[in-house]
């Protein structure tokens, strides 16, 4: 299991990912950080990226702030 500090940049005009450092992502998400839009939006993003299932990805801290601790 791996654990990523994630900075995620909700209601981007495109969506990236950017490792900034071992261990730190930054998210880019056309999402809205509405009604937990966002954070499925980077569930979903981070399972295509790292190629594994949805439910292996879990937000550990930061369900409602730009910076999150996401467990794979």
């Amino acid at each position: 299991m791996s654990k990523y500090l994630v900075t995620v940049k909700p209601g981007s005009s495109q969506e990236k990912i950017i490792q900034t450092t071992p261990g730190e992502l930054t998210i880019y998400l056309r999402a809205k950080p509405h009604d937990g839009e966002a954070n499925e939006a980077l569930v979903k993003m981070l399972s295509k990226h790292f190629k594994i299932p949805k439910t292996s990805i879990q937000i550990l801290r930061g369900h409602r702030s730009h910076t999150k601790i996401i467990e794979l």
